[in-house]
């Protein structure tokens, strides 16, 4: 029997309880902890009506805020930083799930930086994914929440953390990374059968690199976490399977699972010529296909859907998760709750 393994304790969700279909509820203990992160907590110089505020949420993370009190607050930009924060805390408070609130901020264009918004995915991610033993699988889905550096290595495109090997990784660590005793920096290593083992007691540093190279098991490992983010977010079963070329692709819908894709797919959808630098600049491409095609647009059922991922002229790669929410062809929303 194989144990289930852990990871990702710095998302939080330990600290997270879970409705009768396994979606994430916000408690009091997640709210105090996310209170605690470094990018939360007021710095040492803040005024006192900020000290005062951060120190009553700590005691009660639900008590209101109104916006009186955050006008006292000296600082203008902590001002506009805690009207943020409160407006997301009120956003989580008011859905019954983590995920519902998600959904609801992606399908209705809601305003959020995408510092909160990358650490809802964390999160449920970490839910969807729960049970995953495959290493590759969940430090694929890191592509979701972390921006990538991309680089040749050996032959090989590899992605690794932008924040760790940019040395970010030295600021001040988590109240929660240090109560958890998680460790706080180490070396990078491109994840291999040999390593793998040890991704799990390393999740939450993101030093692993990942081998994106055309045909082996990083982007089959995305299609995956891909699978898996679509089955847990809107209850839809597909099968994601990546492919080498975009030639000869007729494309009826497309998804673009970045800002790059998109442009990409816009181009094929339009019929222009792919010259070869936009064609070296593809990571992933994957043809999803649904289990069940009467959730699909009639006019496209049996088609497969076109996932377009593409580097950056800066060689990042920053993926936009919520376009899977918002660009499949389905003739209904299907929906978490």
């Amino acid at each position: 029997m194989t144990a289930v393994r852990d990871f990702w304790q710095s998302s939080g969700h330990h600290l997270l309880d879970r409705d009768a279909f396994g979606m994430l509820v916000v408690t009091d203990e997640f709210l105090k902890a996310y209170l605690a992160r470094p990018e939360i907590a007021p710095p040492r110089d803040a005024c006192a009506a900020e000290q005062g505020l951060h120190a009553a949420l700590l005691q009660d993370p639900t008590q209101p805020v109104t916006p009186a009190q955050i006008a006292e607050l000296v600082d203008p930009d902590a001002r506009e930083n805690w009207e943020l924060l409160i407006q997301l805390r009120d956003h989580l408070l008011h859905h019954r799930t983590v995920e519902a609130a998600y959904l609801d901020i992606v399908r209705k264009g809601r305003k959020i930086p995408h510092l909160f918004l990358n650490q809802l995915v964390h999160l449920i991610l970490r839910n969807a994914l729960d049970g995953c033993n495959d290493a590759f699988v969940v430090r694929a889905a890191e592509l979701f929440f972390r921006p990538q550096r991309l680089t040749i290595h050996n032959g090989s495109l590899v992605a690794a953390d932008e924040e760790t090997i940019s040395g970010l990784g030295t600021r001040p660590i988590s109240p929660l990374v240090s109560m958890l005793g998680l460790p706080a920096a180490a070396q990078i290593d491109v994840l291999n059968d040999e390593n793998s083992a040890s991704y799990w007691e390393r999740s939450d540093c993101f030093d692993m690199a990942l081998d994106l190279t055309a045909n082996r098991r990083g982007l089959s490992a995305l299609g995956e976490a891909i699978a898996r983010w679509v089955l847990h977010l809107l209850a839809l079963d597909v099968s994601v399977e990546p492919f080498a070329e975009l030639r000869d692709v007729s494309v009826c819908w497309y998804v673009g699972l970045n800002v790059e894709g998109t442009l990409i797919g816009d181009a094929l959808w339009e019929g222009e010529e792919i010259g070869n630098a936009t064609r070296s600049s593809v990571i992933g491409l994957y043809r999803l296909i649904f289990a069940d095609c009467t959730t699909v647009l009639e006019k496209l059922r049996g088609e497969p859907v076109y996932l377009i991922a593409a580097m950056a002229p800066d060689k990042t790669l920053r993926l936009k998760p919520q376009n899977l929410i918002t660009g499949l062809p389905l003739s209904e929303w299907e929906a978490v709750s």
